[in-house]
């Protein structure tokens, strides 16, 4: 195992009813915004729950946070705040809105320069606005991290970002909110919190056993509970245990001590900003073809994957790590995401030569655990995604 710093100071309260505790997580004297995305939580009781526990806060309410949030909206957030005097902001929905939350809360309070370079330029955040989270769609993990992806729609740019300084101080766990999500988002979460675990997790051995088994546990229940929560999103069993699968698989202690990835999402992020394709998606797009493309380097734990999550037992490791491959695939396919790119586009040609000289601009010549795949690893393994 390797060596490795774990801190994790988000507060998680999990649950039916939990919204009666709000707010006691924030002091009575703040400004608070509440940063929402298209409106569902004033179908699902959320907003109005939220309303009633904060009953005599000053509140300013923002909407309008897209699937993939957008720098040109999260802008507008920051203006507000200004004008508002906001010194608390509470993120309502998934992953999206929490992600555009942590942008806000650095940008509101960045004086270097163009905020954009935090994400650009790698800028570092010194100050941000404190912040919670209500979660009320399983996906991203973000309510229990400090990093956030956003995208820039005049330059088709989707970049990250994390920082000490951007962890909610508080994050309510609502499985009973996401009774009434579109099976497609269902899908989508389980498939972004099986590819978060993949990862950490699908790189090369690290003697870290019980990391392994960690990540190997978030597996085999996003497997099991992952289609009955697609098939009934009002099941609270299945949506519980899903909505906690995916706040462990990135919280940061499964990739603690152990070599992690990332190509996939990487490489998965440039889908998304050119197509507009969901975030998980673009990752059961490339992530078949990333590990087919470097089954050699992968194969130890490709055939450890196939063996503990899928139950192969019979072939050569070879035979084993190629099934591996095809059962996450199917399992992919169960949920009804399709895993290539012209089954999201006509327009696809030329992809690969464009990602990979983007990279290139960048500077990214090594992705990956070994740090290993270029520019030109990346145009292959896409045009396999065709």
């Amino acid at each position: 195992m390797n060596n490795f710093e774990f801190f994790n100071p988000v507060k998680i309260i999990f649950g039916k009813d939990q919204l009666l505790k709000l707010s006691a997580q924030i002091p009575e004297n703040k400004r608070v915004l509440m940063i929402y995305g298209g409106g569902s939580i004033l179908k699902n009781g959320v907003h109005a729950a939220i309303k009633k526990s904060l009953n005599g806060y000053t509140m300013v309410e923002f909407k309008g946070i897209e699937p993939n949030p957008k720098y040109e909206t999260v802008m507008k957030a920051v203006e507000l705040i200004k004008t508002e005097k906001i010194d608390f902001i509470l993120a309502v929905g998934g992953g999206s809105v929490i992600d555009a939350t942590k942008f806000i809360a650095a940008a509101a309070l960045y004086r270097e320069g163009d905020p954009w370079d935090i994400l650009a330029k790698h800028k570092h955040v010194n100050a941000a606005l404190p912040f919670g989270v209500v979660l009320t769609l399983p996906a991203t993990g973000s309510e229990m991290n400090s990093g956030a992806v956003i995208t820039r729609e005049t330059t088709h740019e989707k970049l990250s970002f994390m920082s000490p300084l951007t962890f909610p101080q508080f994050s309510f766990l609502l499985p009973d909110a996401a009774a009434t999500l579109p099976q497609r988002q269902v899908a989508n979460g389980v498939v972004d919190a099986f590819m978060h675990v993949m990862e950490q997790y699908m790189t090369y051995p690290a003697n870290a056993p019980l990391q392994d088994r960690f990540a190997e546990s978030i597996l085999q229940t996003l497997v099991e509970e992952g289609p009955k929560a697609y098939a009934n999103p009002a099941n609270y069993e299945a949506m519980s245990n899903l909505m906690w699968s995916a706040t462990m698989a990135l919280n940061g202690l499964i990739g603690s001590g152990v070599p992690q990835d990332w190509a996939v999402h990487m490489i998965g992020h440039e889908l998304t900003a050119q197509f507009g394709i969901d975030h998980a998606r673009t990752l059961a797009i490339i992530a078949p073809n990333h590990y087919s493309y470097n089954l050699e380097s992968k194969k130890e734990k490709l055939v450890q994957f196939g063996e503990r999550i899928w139950g192969i037992t019979t072939g050569t490791p070879e035979e084993k790590a190629k099934a591996a491959i095809k059962r996450t695939v199917e399992f992919f396919h169960s949920l009804d995401v399709a895993t290539k790119l012209s089954d999201y586009t006509d327009v696809y040609k030329g992809t690969a030569q464009k990602i990979s000289s983007r990279f290139t601009e960048r500077g990214w010549n090594g992705l990956g655990e070994r740090q290993a795949i270029t520019p030109s690893d990346v145009e292959k393994i896409v045009e396999m995604s065709y």
